[in-house]
């Protein structure tokens, strides 16, 4: 039986807080985490829904960091929908956030895009900080993690485990210069016990010319992502780990639906409950219980061309319909 992790990052943006015409607390929360269009809600509640509709878990990697700027309130209210629906919390951060903050907050002096742009000491500092705000926004107690940007480092891993943390999933095989810095290779794509922690990598498919590609739901058409869990469940690949975030089923612009990711989301979550040996899982539940070696790495799902040819045609289309994914 293979686990499935749908990850989903739940997160304002400090963009839209620090652009050129920043938006207040209400109108980033309605653009990143409720996504309200003129035809209905896109974001976290329609996905919610979804889920429950489908019987299906997942993890919602929660970004406390906005709490710097409009108190503890604005997380609550990120937090609560998820837990009245019965879905697992897990802590993310965004350290972009650092420096929106007032002077003389509590991590005054510190900024940096990544987590691990600081010292050991400062990550302790920031990542105690960020996972006790989670908790004062009604989250139980974190034992999960992903970077902003998956933007960690090997001190990353450490802090965690030293403020009681067990699980990372910021390591991303399947992204070619990106911001994860853990040390970790592009072959490591199962969970294993690194600095302490165990690091559950997000997952990857094959792609054209030996490339990987990673298992996101903006990246992947919806038949490349059920080939690849019958992949998993046919070699008995324990877990199989998908990123999604609270925004990307619109075009956070136009505040217009993406019809071809929102597709691809709800298919994802049928399959999920149609094929047979994958089972949804969560960290506060049922984390992974399997480690890996380097040796005995399963393979990936090979890239198959015609269903990467029609990527293609399905990204061309959603991105001149509905802008960029």
């Amino acid at each position: 039986m293979t686990s499935v992790y749908l990850t989903i990052d739940t997160e304002y943006s400090s963009a839209l807080a620090n652009g050129p015409c920043p938006v207040d607390r209400a109108e980033n929360f309605a653009r990143s985490i409720a996504c309200i269009t003129p035809r209905g809600p896109a974001g976290i509640t329609h996905k919610l829904d979804l889920l429950a509709w489908y019987g299906q878990r997942a993890v919602f990697f929660v970004d406390p960091m906005p709490a710097l700027i409009w108190g503890v309130a604005a997380i609550e209210d990120v937090v609560a929908p998820i837990l009245r629906a019965g879905q697992d919390v897990q802590l993310h951060c965004h350290t972009e956030w650092l420096k929106l903050a007032p002077p003389g907050g509590p991590l005054a002096g510190l900024e940096g895009r990544n987590i691990k742009d600081f010292a050991f000491e400062e990550q302790c500092r920031i990542l105690e900080w960020a996972r006790d705000t989670l908790v004062s926004a009604g989250a139980p107690n974190p034992v999960a993690f992903r970077a902003g940007n998956y933007g960690a480092n090997r001190d990353t891993l450490r802090a965690l485990k030293e403020i009681g943390l067990h699980f990372d999933s910021s390591h991303t095989p399947g992204i070619t210069g990106g911001d994860s810095d853990l040390d970790l290779r592009r072959t490591d794509t199962q969970p294993l016990i690194h600095e302490g922690i165990v690091e559950v990598p997000v997952s990857c498919v094959g792609d054209l010319r030996g490339r990987l590609r990673h298992a996101q739901v903006t990246a992947l058409s919806l038949r490349e992502m059920r080939a690849a869990l019958r992949h998993a469940r046919d070699h008995q690949t324990p877990t199989f780990t998908l990123v999604s975030h609270s925004f990307e089923l619109i075009n956070r612009r136009s505040m217009a639906i993406n019809r071809v990711v929102r597709r691809r989301f709800e298919g994802l979550c049928k399959s999920l409950r149609d094929i047979r040996g994958v089972h949804s899982a969560d960290f506060a539940n049922s984390p992974p219980v399997r480690t890996f070696q380097r040796a005995e790495m399963p393979v990936v799902s090979p890239a198959n061309p015609v269903a990467v040819g029609l990527r293609y045609a399905e990204q061309a289309v959603s991105n001149t319909l509905y802008g960029a994914l």
